[in-house]
Order: structure tokens, then C-alpha cells, then sequence
């Protein structure tokens, strides 16, 4: 084995690319040694570390000597087993023989190995050094052509193209430079440190080249490790300062991709600054500064932040007093925002709602107000909320992007509205849902608590989608830039997360009907229901739940998400069951037998033509059945429905092993179906167990 170093130098490359760049980079050019076999094909034993800073991206890849031989398992064409290939007198059988000129050579020309015949095709020639140091450039160049790079650049007089201008390049195998020409740049063995602390070059080797970077040059290569340097840089300081870093995931990989040596520094604002809503100081430091807030254990915004240098400064002072004399500006500006718009009322704002398109064929966000309000209101009345505040909420919820403070940062929108919905003395609960409409923003983020907020929530997210479906713009793979998707996983789980027993269908054609004649897709309604119950199998997949009880339940199409919840639930806990696996097999025997069925299946069966003791006991057994879990059935009890069920098994097994069901006697034959049918019924008021095969 030998150890590969591969190094591309740059300027500062865009931090919210540098992550993937790096991934894409060694995962690419792993994928083409493979084909070569000049790595192992169990990639943990190939790839040593992925490197990422802003002015590199680098990785370390074990390379196996020169090239591998395949005489190994996987590379193995495997026959047919020993005792086929031979007779009795050792002599090869017309299997092995067949087998032989499969592969294209003589028998004599097949071993031995794991109980079968197999074939090793001839090796290739193992590779030169020179040839493995010209595939290795090669494969390297190919590999920077496809990186994921949404807008590539030209600079100084060279013709080639990447995402920044390229200054070094190491490619170094063991203590080896592998000479190559790579975007223009011939390649050694000579990184660059900090750009301030160690300017100079360094000569690296794969062993040395992360220590020496790190003592020497003043750079974290590591990005992960960077990355948990930044975090305890910043958590330690805000404790320090008596309160909690707030530390988004998004921000710190973003910072983390901005410097190669962190050095975390606390800075101070005015306390005046704190009379505005404290989300829109915390977005400003974080969108626009790339700041940390600092809140006290109350969650209450501090004068502080926390900044993350790229300088070991010998005055950190200066460095601090620079970024607070930055911030006072963008925080002076978000209260002549919060001044000037509350000057206003937010109901004032409705009139400009007009003059906005939410949708040209759907209207204008007026419109689609009056349409939410109309269905939030329904919805409140179903969920026994106040109708009225419901509906008030709706005529309010687009309001504040109108306001200046939604203007400058977007990210406020919702909770601008709640600040300034209070402001003019609205109810609290019509504030909060002007805030919690957007939730869920993203998998696993909160849910609407105010039976309001959720009214008003599903009303708008079911208007979108009843809108965006009926005018046949049903969201791609690539496209959706109504966020249907998200807007449906919202809706499943507010009505299953917040126990809410409501038709969906019902919902979504209510939805529908708001919107009239702006439709142009007749089966809006099935086409958006389908398309939101798709969504579950993720939801459920996230879960880990199987596949076959996701199925199971889906198959019945129950239209009230939390009906749906309670079926997996119960179909989760049959599934557990010993008796589980038989009567699955059992209901797709009855599934397969009565769909060859030509005509009608009798509605009922007659005690007087069940010949055999075994009908005669299903038949017992299904009538008490029905009889005790109906009524939990129609209560929604489904997992000690089907737990009773469960007991069915001995006496369905003992059917099928004593009873012929297509027999030709067409009046027993008919009889037999229906009670199989009867039988098959009453698991199919929870799911259909026969996709638990």
C-alpha cells in the first residue's frame, strides 16, 4: 500500500460550497481508481481524510501497490456446485461442462473454491510506475472537470476553468511528486500555510502533510475537526460571558469553511438595541456578520456576540472594537425598520395584499387570504377553535410582507407579523399564528400548539396545494418552487403529531371549492390527496418502519392521516406477532385465490353447506370475531382488533390444509369463497396484511 496526497491550492473558495466540493472531489476520483482496481473496494479502507479550508480542498487515499491482482472472490466468475459439475466417477457432468465454454476456455482450465466451479480470468499486467503516475493525473484532471461547480472562472492568461483561480497543486504518492500538468499548474509537493501566519511554502508528504500544516503553517486542515474547534471555541466564550451561544448548524459549517486557524472573540452592542424584536438582531448577526448570538438562560437575547476570527491577532482588542463598529449600523437600521412600521397598522396593510400575484392564475395574496380565511374558519370549528380569530388570523397572515422589517430580512416574515400583530392589540393567539403558518419550516422543526395557529397553518398550505394541483403544476424531482413537498409533510404532521381526526380528502376539497372556476385540473382533489399520502411513506420510512406495513396500510387508502397512524401502529405490533407471518401468507392465499374469481362473491354464507369440520370452525371462529372486534374497529382500536384477529391462525391454518376450495361443486365452491371472503374483511378494516409477504 502507498499513500496518495492530492492537494488543489486556491483563492478562497465560496463557503458554502466547500464542503461538497471537497466530498465530491475524492469521492469522484475514488470511483474511477476503482474501476482500475488501484484501491480497495471497501472505501473506509481506502480513503484516509478528506481535507477542506477556504484555500484548498485535499484528500488522502491509500493506493494499493501498483495494481492489484483480481484473483479474489469477487473477481471469481462462480458455477455451478461440485456435486452438479461431477458424477460419480469424478468425470465433469454436461453442467460443468456447459460452464466451461460459458466462460470461454477448457475445463481443466476451472478451480475449485467455496463448494463450486469458478473461473479467475488472466490478470492484466500490473502497472509501471510510470504508467500508474500517468493514470492517476489523468484520472485526477478528469475528476476536476465534473465537480459540481454551478459557475466556473477563467483567470490571468490560462484557458482552463475552475471555481477560483488555482495557485499550487500537491500530488504526491508516498515521498514521490507524480509529475503533471493540472489546471495549468504543474504539481509538487509545496502547500501554503496561513496567508498571514506562514505565507511561505511547505514540503509535505501524506504522513506529515496534517501535522505540518497544523504546527507549523497555523492551518486546521481538517474540516470536521476545524469545525468542533470553532464549536467549543464558541460555546467556552459564551459561558464565559455568563450566557449560551446560539449555534445554527448552517451558520457554523459556513464559518467553518471561511477560516483556516479559528480564534473565537466576544463583542458588545448597545442594550438599547435590544427593544427590537430580538429575530431580527439574531438574523442580521447571523446572515450578515456571520455572528453567534448570545442569549441568558432565560432565551433572552445578551449585548453580546461571538465573532470567529481567521487571525491569532496580537490585539484581539482591535479586531473586536472593528466588528462591533460593523454591527451598530445594520442594528441601527433594524430599529428605524420596527419604528417606522409601527407607525402602521398591520390590518392597514391589507389593501396592498392587491397588488401582489401570489400565482397568476390563482390571484393575488388578497385573494388567497380570503380563500384561507374561508377554510381556516372550517377547520377551527372542526378542531373546536375560536372561529373568529382563526378567520381574523388568516385576513392578517400576509400583512407583514409588507413591512419594511420583512423587506431587509426576509427571514422575519410570520414572526415580524406576531411582534407587530401585538403591538396593535390583536389577541395573543391571532398574533402566534401569524408566526407558527410557516411551521414545520423543515424536517423535524416545531409544530403549531395554539389550535388557531393550526387552523390557520393547514388552511394555507392546503389552499397552495389545492391551488398549485388544480392548475396541473404538480411539482418535479427538480422543481418545486411552491414547496408542495414541504407543505405536505406540514400537513400530516400537524394532523397525526398534534392529534387532529381530520379528512384530508374532505379538507382538500373544500380547498378546491374556494377556488372555483380557477381550476383547470378536474381531479385536483385525488391527484393533491395522493400526492400528500405519498409523503407518508418517508415520514414513516424516517420512522423505521417497514416498507410492507407502510404498504399494508396505504393500500386501504384511509383519508384521516390519524386513522392512518393508528393502523401502522396496530399493523407495527401485528407484525410483531408469532402469528403474524402465517397469516399474512394466509391473506395473500385468499387475496390471490378470490381474485381469479369470475362474478359476485356471495354477501353472506350458508351454515348448511359447510361440509367439513374445518369450515365449520373458521366460520365459528370469523362470526365471534366479528362480533368482538367491530366494535373496536369502529372506534379506531385497531391493535387489539388485530391482536384478537391473531387468534384466527390455528383455525385458518387447519382450513387450508383440510378444505379444497375450488372444488367442483359450484354451490360449495361459491360458499367457500365467502367465507374466505368474510374472513379477509375483517383484516382489511385495518390494512391489507397480504403486503406483509
Amino acid at each position: 500500500m502507498a499513500d496518495l496526497l492530492v492537494e488543489i491550492g486556491t483563492e478562497e473558495l465560496p463557503p458554502k460550497d466547500l464542503k461538497n466540493l471537497s466530498e465530491s472531489l475524492e469521492f469522484y476520483f475514488y470511483q474511477k481508481m476503482i474501476k482500475l482496481r488501484l484501491v480497495a473496494s471497501n472505501r473506509s479502507q481506502a480513503v484516509r481524510t478528506i481535507y477542506a479550508t477556504p484555500r484548498r480542498i485535499a484528500f488522502k487515499l491509500a493506493i494499493q501497490d501498483k495494481q492489484s491482482p483480481q484473483a479474489s472472490k469477487g473477481a471469481a466468475k462462480m458455477g455451478p456446485k461440485l456435486e452438479i459439475a461431477y458424477d460419480e466417477q469424478k468425470k465433469p457432468t454436461k453442467a460443468g461442462l456447459g460452464f466451461a465454454r460459458s466462460c470461454g476456455v477448457d475445463f481443466d482450465k476451472l478451480i475449485e473454491m467455496d463448494g463450486k466451479l469458478a473461473y479467475i480470468p488472466p490478470q492484466p499486467p500490473r502497472l509501471e510506475a510510470q504508467e500508474l503516475y500517468t493514470e492517476i493525473a489523468d484520472i485526477l484532471a478528469e475528476t476536476l472537470k465534473e465537480l459540481p461547480i454551478s459557475k466556473r472562472m477563467r483567470w490571468g492568461n490560462h484557458s482552463t476553468e475552475f471555481v477560483r483561480p488555482v495557485h499550487w497543486v500537491v500530488l504526491v504518492l508516498d515521498d514521490e511528486v507524480i509529475p503533471a500538468t493540472i489546471l495549468g499548474i504543474e504539481s509538487g509537493n509545496a502547500t501554503r500555510g496561513h496567508r498571514f501566519h506562514h505565507a511561505d511554502f511547505l514540503t509535505v508528504a501524506p504522513d506529515s502533510y496534517e501535522h505540518l500544516l497544523k504546527e507549523t503553517g497555523h492551518v486546521v486542515a481538517d474540516f470536521e475537526q476545524r469545525r468542533e474547534m470553532i464549536r467549543q471555541q464558541v460555546t467556552d466564550t459564551a459561558t464565559k460571558l455568563g450566557g449560551e451561544a446560539v449555534i445554527d448548524v448552517d451558520l457554523l459549517d459556513e464559518v467553518t469553511a471561511l477560516v483556516e486557524w479559528p480564534m473565537a472573540l466576544a463583542g458588545s452592542f448597545e442594550e438599547k438595541f435590544l427593544e427590537v424584536p430580538h429575530e431580527a438582531l439574531i438574523t442580521t448577526m447571523e446572515d450578515n456578520q456571520k455572528y453567534f448570538a448570545v442569549v441568558n438562560s432565560d432565551g433572552k437575547l445578551m449585548p453580546h456576540f461571538i465573532t470567529v476570527s481567521n487571525i491569532e491577532s496580537s490585539d484581539p482588542s482591535k479586531v473586536i472594537e472593528g466588528n462591533e463598529r460593523v454591527i451598530r449600523p445594520r442594528f441601527a437600521d433594524a430599529v428605524f425598520f420596527w419604528e417606522q412600521d409601527k407607525k402602521q397598522k398591520l390590518e392597514a396593510r391589507t389593501e396592498a395584499l392587491k397588488s401582489i400575484v401570489f400565482q397568476k392564475q390563482l390571484g393575488t395574496l388578497w385573494d388567497k387570504t380570503e380563500r384561507v380565511a374561508a377554510l381556516a374558519k372550517i377547520i377551527a370549528k372542526k378542531i373546536s377553535a375560536d372561529e373568529k380569530q382563526a378567520e381574523r388570523a388568516a385576513h392578517l397572515s400576509k400583512c407583514d410582507l409588507m413591512t419594511d422589517m420583512v423587506g431587509e430580512f426576509p427571514k422575519m416574515q410570520g414572526i415580524a407579523g406576531r411582534y407587530y400583530a401585538l403591538h396593535d392589540g390583536e389577541p395573543e393567539a391571532v398574533a402566534w399564528a401569524l408566526e407558527e403558518q410557516y411551521l414545520p419550516k423543515y424536517a423535524g422543526d416545531l409544530l403549531p400548539e395554539n389550535p388557531v395557529s393550526q387552523s390557520l397553518a393547514l388552511a394555507d398550505k392546503l389552499d397552495t396545494l389545492a391551488g398549485i394541483f388544480g392548475i396541473g403544476q404538480k411539482p418535479t424531482g427538480a422543481k418545486d418552487p411552491f414547496a408542495l413537498r414541504r407543505a405536505a409533510l406540514g400537513i400530516l404532521r400537524i394532523l397525526i403529531e398534534q392529534k387532529l381526526d381530520l379528512d384530508l380528502k374532505n379538507l382538500m376539497q373544500q380547498a378546491a371549492d374556494n377556488l372555483g372556476s380557477r381550476l383547470t385540473n378536474d381531479a385536483v382533489v385525488d391527484d393533491a390527496f395522493d400526492y400528500v399520502m405519498d409523503r407518508l411513506k418517508a415520514y414513516y420510512q424516517d420512522q423505521r418502519v417497514a416498507v410492507g406495513v407502510i404498504d399494508a396500510v396505504l393500500a386501504q387508502r384511509p383519508t384521516r392521516p390519524l386513522d392512518f397512524d393508528r393502523r401502522i401502529q396496530a399493523v407495527k405490533a401485528f407484525h410483531d406477532l408469532p402469528e403474524a407471518e402465517s397469516l399474512a401468507a394466509a391473506n395473500k392465499r385468499i387475496r390471490n385465490i378470490l381474485k381469479k374469481v369470475d362474478g359476485q362473491i356471495n354477501d353472506s354464507v350458508d351454515e348448511k353447506l359447510l361440509q367439513e369440520k374445518a369450515e365449520q370452525t373458521l366460520y365459528s371462529e370469523v362470526a365471534k370475531m366479528q362480533a368482538s372486534v367491530t366494535p373496536l374497529f369502529d372506534a379506531g382500536d385497531y391493535e387489539p382488533a388485530l391482536k384478537q384477529l391473531a387468534g384466527l391462525r390455528e383455525s385458518v391454518d387447519q382450513f387450508f390444509d383440510d378444505v379444497m376450495v375450488m372444488t367442483d361443486d359450484e354451490a360449495l365452491k361459491n360458499n367457500r369463497l365467502a367465507l374466505l371472503d368474510k374472513m379477509r374483511n375483517l383484516f382489511l378494516r385495518v390494512a391489507d396484511l397480504s403486503r406483509l409477504q
